[in-house]
């Protein structure tokens, strides 16, 4: 049986991530594949793993995510949040850096709902005077 010795939810955008922690050596899966096979691009891979950076715990944990939701930007950043709750819950002395560095607040921007009787949330159908 394997245990997760810490569990974090992380939220960006649309994308949700769940995290789990285990005991290993610096292992990153998200969604059954390798960290790096999953994102696209090399910046998605580094957001992901600044919390274990900042708290100098790279290889201590296997780390499990799934994610879902978003694109790939979103999910990096839902899995950034998620990765630093977990780390604050195995060792509560990583809360000052991960804190300081702003990855345990939740980016709140979202996506501004479109109105009706326009195009977009704020761009107006052409004005036609005749």
């Amino acid at each position: 049986m394997i245990k997760n010795i810490g569990i974090g939810t992380g939220r960006r955008k649309t994308a949700v991530a769940r995290v789990f922690l285990r005991e290993g050596n610096g292992k990153i899966t998200v969604n059954g594949r390798d960290v790096n096979d999953y994102f696209a691009t090399a910046e998605q891979v580094r957001i992901v793993k600044q919390p274990l950076m900042v708290t100098s715990s790279e290889n201590k944990f296997d780390i499990l995510i799934t994610v879902s939701g978003g694109g790939l930007n979103g999910q990096a950043g839902a899995c950034l949040h998620g990765l630093s709750r977990a780390l604050t819950q195995v060792d509560q002395e990583n809360y000052a850096s991960l804190k300081a560095n702003g990855y345990l607040t939740r980016d709140s921007r979202m996506v501004e709902r479109k109105k009706y009787g326009q195009r977009g949330a704020r761009r107006r159908f052409q004005f036609s005077k005749r």
